[in-house]
């Protein structure tokens, strides 16, 4: 698992974890059961406070993104869609309101600022296509 972080970008750190490792998962890049990297290993590697990494692992895990076995690593949720609709809904809207402020001050249209998402969602299935191709 590769990270890119940028401590000068305004995002905390632990949230461009988190980030990050929700799109390897989306993208398929991670699949369920797949281990991540220990809390201190990651830190070690970004040259950042372990409990940064912690805090992402342990934001991670609440979401149903991952699950922890203690003494055993952390791993990739089996079923990290377990969330009611309603709930995965709730946990978006803060998304798609910071996408539609963006979108606007950047005076974009409304259809413009959806394609940009349908475009991302494409970009998504089409690497799930490729590493669902490479697995086979």
């Amino acid at each position: 698992m590769l990270l890119h972080l940028n401590p000068a970008s305004g995002v905390p750190i632990y949230l461009q974890i988190e980030n990050q490792v929700k799109h390897y998962v989306a993208a398929g890049a991670l699949a369920p059961g797949d281990a991540l990297p220990s809390v201190r290993k990651v830190a070690a590697d970004m040259r950042i406070n372990p409990n940064t990494v912690a805090r992402a692992y342990q934001n991670l895990e609440r979401d149903g993104v991952l699950r922890s076995v203690p003494g055993g690593g952390t791993y990739v949720a089996e079923n990290p869609g377990g969330l009611l609709k309603s709930e995965k809904i709730r946990r978006l809207r803060p998304y798609a309101r910071q996408i539609a402020v963006e979108g606007t001050q950047l005076r974009l249209e409304p259809h413009e600022i959806v394609n940009l998402v349908e475009q991302e969602l494409e970009s998504l299935e089409v690497a799930n296509e490729r590493v669902g191709n490479s697995n086979r």
